[in-house]
């Protein structure tokens, strides 16, 4: 049973190394959803403990920002040095390359939300609250994505391709609401940060966007751009590639255009750039992301 369980566990979340508690016959349920990249995966468990090492990591595709949230029951999470214990109504952010443990001494239900980091980065320039950190609970914000996680999940197997995409962009917006006040970066910086990346977007396919550019139109130094986006780890030629590509995954999935095409629009002129790009942000090669997926799996 500890053998097929971890193998439900890494094939519907990330590798886990799992244990099952000795006792009555394990039982378990788990059904997971595909919001276009993002991955929604609902568990109800039995006791069970398990671990990410550095095996685990190394086997993952990808990097991830995960938002898991407690139904009912109890979990102890142990990463980035710091142990949480979480009870019925608590939320939670970790990152998919810590190193991490968890503890279900009882029956559990729960929430996870799964998201690429670079599904992220298109919304949130890269930051999110600490690894580990329990998102403050009653805030007017989680309860808006988790109602809003429960509506989706009840009607997202009758949505069109175009109406998936649009889930998934919401989805992130909703989630960066949540995490953005835990985020790292000067509270001033922000409005200034915003209007930058409103002119990036505005301008994606027009002009060769530089921080002298971006310093001209808002009154400010070079020196200015690149503090307001190195505060959250970004560089201006970082932000742009990745709104590029999340605009040629958007047309990859939606429309039926030949690769080359979408890839020359948003700025690669280089076939092969554009899939070591593309393959580096979202795990998959350009023409395998276009590939038909499966909408959910059930355990």
């Amino acid at each position: 049973m500890s053998d097929r369980w971890r193998a439900v566990v890494s094939d519907t979340h990330l590798p886990w190394s799992t244990h099952v508690a000795p006792g009555p016959a394990f039982a378990a349920s788990v059904r997971r959803w595909w919001i276009d990249d993002l991955a929604l995966v609902d568990v109800e468990c039995a006791p069970t403990s398990g671990s990410r090492g550095r095996s685990q990591i190394a086997a993952t595709d990808g990097e991830f920002v995960a938002l898991l949230f407690i139904r009912a029951g109890h979990e102890v999470i142990r990463t980035n040095g710091d142990t949480v214990r979480l009870a019925p109504g608590d939320a939670v952010v970790w990152d998919s390359t810590r190193t991490a443990r968890f503890e279900v001494p009882g029956r559990l239900s729960k929430r996870s939300l799964l998201i690429p980091r670079a599904a992220l980065a298109e919304v949130s320039g890269g930051a999110w609250a600490t690894p580990g950190a329990v998102l403050e609970r009653g805030r007017p914000a989680i309860a808006l994505l988790t109602g809003y996680l429960d509506t989706l999940a009840g009607i997202l197997p009758g949505l069109d391709p175009a109406a998936v995409v649009a889930a998934r962009n919401a989805t992130l917006e909703l989630v960066l609401g949540v995490l953005r006040p835990a985020a790292s970066g000067g509270v001033r910086d922000l409005p200034l940060r915003a209007a930058m990346e409103r002119f990036i977007e505005q301008h994606l396919t027009s002009m060769a966007i530089t921080p002298e550019r971006i310093a001209c139109e808002h009154g400010v130094s070079v020196r200015t751009v690149n503090r307001i986006f190195s505060t959250t780890g970004d560089t201006v030629g970082g932000v742009i590639r990745s709104r590029r590509l999340a605009h040629a995954r958007d047309e990859l999935t939606t429309g039926a255009e030949p690769i080359s095409v979408i890839a020359h629009r948003w700025g690669f002129f280089d076939s092969s750039h554009f899939h070591r790009a593309f393959k580096a942000s979202y795990g998959l090669s350009p023409r395998d992301y276009r590939a038909p997926r499966r909408s959910t799996t059930g355990r």
